[in-house]
């Protein structure tokens, strides 16, 4: 899958290029031009990468890199005319994962995603998981139970892999969305609906078919 990158910055020039670049690098882009805009693309999920301009029309992108933190481990990469140590420091302290300073080639920009992308990927689990009848194949990203492929979208496939990794384990809402979307401040209903699909779905097959359970006031779990 193409990972896909939000683009904030406000000068158009600038952000055509970069996106133009990315996307025949292999980058899904999404352009923001402010921060109200950055927030709201952030907020949608689905975000693999941030790349954050600091001097937004509508605010610092220094607060956006400190609101975005408070909630979330998405990887950001800062890019700044502000070549300033103090800049430079402030960003990196409140969490940004790299910090490029204008001008700079595309090239070197690809390379420094690439570079953070890799850093931030989970650590190694295991190729094939087992639950019960389920089987996924995590290289494959493909689940199927007692040989019955599942159809699944890439965010239900997510949620299964995960509850799967750890059948009987709870994972509340939060845990969910911030694993899954990157960011726990999506509604909650994201997950019910995600579930409820899931569930859909694995009720078609014929049993004994692992169960997503509702933890009342906790969460959910996956009962092999």
């Amino acid at each position: 899958m193409r990972p896909h990158l939000a683009l904030i910055e406000d000068e158009p020039d600038f952000a055509l290029m970069c996106r133009s670049y990315l996307e025949r690098a292999g980058f899904t882009v999404t352009w923001a031009m402010d921060a109200r805009a950055g927030k709201s693309a952030l907020h949608e999920g689905g975000i693999d990468l941030a790349i954050l301009d600091l001097g937004l029309p509508d605010g610092s992108g220094l607060e956006l890199l400190r609101a975005l933190r408070s909630t979330s481990r998405l990887p950001v990469i800062v890019v700044t005319g502000r070549g300033a140590e103090a800049d430079r420091v402030a960003g990196l302290e409140i969490g940004a994962d790299d910090y490029l300073v204008k001008p700079f080639s595309q090239r070197e920009l690809v390379a420094r995603i690439h570079a953070v992308l890799r850093r931030s990927q989970p650590p190694d689990v295991p190729t094939v998981l087992r639950a019960g009848s389920l089987l996924i194949d995590t290289g494959a990203r493909q689940a199927s139970v007692d040989g019955v492929l599942l159809t699944l979208r890439p965010k239900e496939y997510a949620l299964l892999e995960m509850l799967a990794a750890a059948p009987g384990r709870v994972f509340s809402s939060e845990q969910v969305l911030e694993r899954i979307w990157g960011a726990s401040w999506q509604q909650p209903a994201t997950v019910v609906e995600h579930v409820y699909r899931l569930r859909g779905k694995l009720a078609q097959l014929p049993p004994p078919v692992p169960r997503i359970v509702t933890v009342r006031g906790y969460g959910y779990r996956l009962d092999p």
